[in-house]
C-alpha cells in the first residue's frame, strides 16, 4: 500500500488541509502526487474566483457593463452555487452583498491581519437581533445558462463567492480523490471527508471554541462534510471606533450580531454544510437549532454556552452525512 499524504498551505485566506491515503486503483497516482495536484487545483480555483483580484474571472464578471456574461463552466458553477444557497437558506446567505461587504471594510483581503479580539467586540456590539433577507432579493436575478455559457443579471449587481466557495472547492476536490481509501478535504473549516476507509477508521474533527480556541467537541465523521462558521474568524475595528466582522445581515448590510459567535453543522457535502452553519449563525438561537436539526450540529452563544443540536449527543459517535452510524 502506497504511504499517506498530509500538506497543508494557504488559499483563500484560509489554511487549506489535504489527507490522503492509499490509491483504489492500480496506475494511479499516489498519495503525495495527489495531493500536489490537487494543491495546484485549489490554487488555481481561487485564482479565478477570488473577489480580491482584478484579473479574476469573479472580477471581471461583476465589473462588466453587460446584462448577460460569458462565464466559463467553472465560473457557472461557482455561480449556480451561490443562488444554490441564497434560495436554501431563504435569502439568509446572500451572494449579492459585494457593495456591503466593501462598505464594512472587507474591501480587500485580510488574510495574515490578526483579527481583534472577539470578546472586545461583544462587550460594546448592539442589540441582538437575527439577520433577515433583504426584501429586493436581488440574488433571484441572477440567472445560470449552461446551453449558452452565459452568467445574465441586473448591471451592477455584483457576485461574491466567499465561504461557498470553500464549500465547493472541498467537494471538487473530494470527488477528485474518489479514487482513494479514504482521504480528508479541508479548505478553511469547510471539510470534506469519504473514502472506504473513513468507514473503518472515522476521520476525528475537533470544533474549536471561538473565544478560547480551545477544543469544545469532538466529532468523528466517515462520510459527509462538516463546516463552521465563526465571528472570530474575520474581525476588525472601523475607523468610527467600532467593530465589523464578514457575516452580514441581508436587511441592512450591517455586520449581524444574533446572539450565537459560532455555529458547526454536519450534511452530506462541504457545500450544503457552508451554508447551513452560515444560516444558523445569522439566524440566532432559535432559528440555529431548526436550521440544524435535520443534520445536527454546534452553537455557541455569546456568553461563551456551547449547545450541542439534534444528532450531536455524544462525543464519540460516528456520523456519515449526519445519521449516527
Amino acid at each position: 500500500m502506497s504511504a499517506s499524504a498530509d500538506i497543508t498551505f494557504r488559499s483563500m485566506g484560509s489554511d487549506v488541509r489535504l489527507i490522503i491515503e492509499g490509491a483504489l486503483r492500480p496506475g494511479s497516482p499516489s498519495p503525495a502526487q495527489a495531493a500536489e495536484e490537487q494543491r495546484r487545483w485549489i490554487e488555481h480555483f481561487a485564482a479565478r474566483l477570488s473577489r480580491f483580484r482584478a484579473e479574476s474571472e469573479l472580477s471581471q464578471l461583476n465589473a462588466m457593463p453587460a446584462h448577460e456574461v460569458h462565464a466559463s463552466p467553472l465560473l457557472r458553477t461557482a455561480v449556480s452555487a451561490g443562488v444554490w444557497a441564497a434560495a436554501y437558506s431563504d435569502g439568509l446567505v446572500d451572494p449579492t452583498l459585494v457593495g456591503a461587504l466593501e462598505r464594512v471594510g472587507y474591501a480587500s483581503s485580510h488574510d495574515g491581519v490578526e483579527p481583534v479580539p472577539l470578546g472586545l467586540a461583544l462587550a460594546t456590539a448592539p442589540p441582538r437581533m437575527a439577520a433577515r433577507a433583504h426584501p429586493d432579493s436581488l440574488w433571484r436575478t441572477i440567472e445560470v445558462d449552461d446551453a449558452r455559457g452565459v452568467v445574465r443579471r441586473p448591471v451592477g449587481v455584483q457576485i461574491d463567492t466567499g465561504g461557498i466557495g470553500k464549500g465547493l472547492a472541498a467537494d471538487a476536490v473530494a470527488y477528485r480523490l474518489r479514487d482513494y481509501t479514504r482521504f480528508v478535504v479541508d479548505c478553511g473549516g469547510d471539510i470534506a471527508v469519504d473514502g472506504v476507509g473513513a468507514q473503518l477508521q472515522p476521520v476525528a474533527v475537533a470544533v474549536e471554541h471561538p473565544l478560547t480556541g480551545k477544543t469544545v467537541h469532538t466529532l468523528h465523521l466517515t462520510g459527509g462534510g462538516v463546516a463552521t462558521s465563526g465571528l472570530n474568524v474575520r474581525i476588525w475595528r472601523t475607523p468610527g471606533g467600532g467593530f465589523a466582522h464578514h457575516l452580514l445581515d441581508p436587511s441592512n448590510g450591517e455586520p449581524v450580531w444574533s446572539g450565537l459567535i459560532g455555529a458547526t453543522a454536519l450534511a452530506p457535502t462541504a457545500l450544503e454544510a457552508e451554508t447551513i452553519s452560515k444560516m444558523a449563525l445569522l439566524s440566532g438561537p432559535q432559528g440555529a437549532r431548526r436550521a440544524l436539526a435535520a443534520h445536527g450540529g454546534l452553537i455557541v452563544h455569546d456568553d461563551g454556552t456551547v449547545e450541542l443540536v439534534g444528532l450531536w449527543g455524544a462525543a464519540d459517535d460516528a456520523i456519515a452525512c449526519g445519521v449516527a452510524a
